[in-house]
């Protein structure tokens, strides 16, 4: 068992966090990972109130939290969310100011979710509980900073002004390997999408899981090609990672052209693509992760073997210095094994 700050203070036997990949990460999928000893999050995404409800109620009691793309969050559908005793709030791609406020006086953890060090110094005014460092590996949205640099500068920006604040990492982790290089580059734990958007629970279409598990990690870019199709005007730096298609290689370089009259047709077969889980024409969201997944399983089963394999790994790295793994003590708030 790895324990860490993240874990004791949310009471979990997993320093994970499921990223609340919009569309995907339902209420069956939060609730599996938060009965197995991690921390669940829904994906609020856009904000379709009525997916949300329907989702959380899926969840059968199972103590979950909600994300939320921070550009689209309202406050009333914030104040509904809360009104649900949601174990944690997670705010992505937007200043979480406006809403940190409604968040803290629920009693609520507030995670903000930082693809730079700007994004994290804002996150830290706000009164974050949480930040998480994103990498540009991560599928879905994101900007372009790498995991393995942008984690440990956060940690050191932390350490100076809010050494009590929690910091996960995010982007490209999908195994007890990428957990235990987390927890080396100083985070408490990590936010794992990609692999859970493969667990059985997640609300992917199977085509899209088949190509994913024919893929590797070359086969993802970053594109404005998605957001372009379904009319939405995301706002600079955030791209998406998705998987490389006939769709991606047809737009990539002329995104726009996909919001004009003319591309009407162009539009409603990515759409139906979608709903079929046509990977050739439509556009799965997976990250570079996806060269690291070789099946399907159910999140508990994922959860538990990412979780055994990091501690492996940790104690192997402990015993080739020659130290003895030991108890985790008050002096030691990284990861003990």
């Amino acid at each position: 068992m790895i324990d860490t700050r993240f874990t004791r203070a949310f009471g979990l036997v997993h320093p994970v966090a499921l990223a609340p990949m919009a569309g995907a990460a339902g209420g069956r999928l939060a609730a599996a990972v938060a009965r197995s000893g991690g921390l669940g999050l829904l994906g609020g995404g856009y904000g379709d109130a009525d997916w949300i409800a329907r989702e959380w109620d899926l969840a059968e009691g199972a103590a979950i939290g909600i994300g939320f793309i921070t550009w689209k969050l309202t406050a009333d559908l914030l104040a509904r969310c809360l009104d649900r005793g949601p174990r944690a709030v997670m705010l992505s791609f937007g200043d979480p100011a406006p809403f940190a406020a409604a968040i803290q006086a629920a009693g609520v953890p507030l995670i903000c979710q930082c693809q730079t060090l700007e994004h994290a110094r804002a996150a830290l005014e706000s009164g974050a509980r949480i930040i998480v460092a994103q990498g540009a590996e991560a599928g879905g949205h994101g900007a372009t900073r790498g995991t393995i640099s942008l984690t440990p500068e956060i940690a050191d920006l932390m350490a100076a002004r809010a050494p009590e604040t929690l910091l996960l990492a995010a982007g490209g982790i999908a195994d007890g390997r990428g957990l235990a290089a987390a927890l080396m580059l100083g985070a408490d734990g990590a936010l794992i999408g990609s692999r859970f958007w493969a667990a059985s629970e997640a609300l992917v279409p199977a085509g899209f899981h088949r190509a994913a598990l024919a893929a590797d990690g070359d086969a993802t870019l970053r594109t404005r090609a998605v957001d372009a199709v379904r009319g939405l005007g995301w706002p600079d730096p955030f791209t998406i990672r998705v998987m490389r298609s006939g769709f991606t290689d047809r737009w990539h370089s002329t995104p726009d052209a996909l919001r004009a009259p003319g591309a009407a047709n162009a539009r409603a077969d990515w759409t139906a693509a979608q709903a079929m889980g046509d990977a050739e024409n439509g556009s799965p969201v997976a990250g570079e992760a996806i060269g690291l997944i070789r099946d399907t399983a159910p999140a508990a089963d994922l959860l538990a073997w990412i979780g055994a394999e990091a501690e492996q790994r940790l104690s192997l790295f402990q015993l080739s210095r020659g130290e003895v793994p030991v108890a985790p003590t008050p002096d030691h708030p990284a990861a003990e094994v």
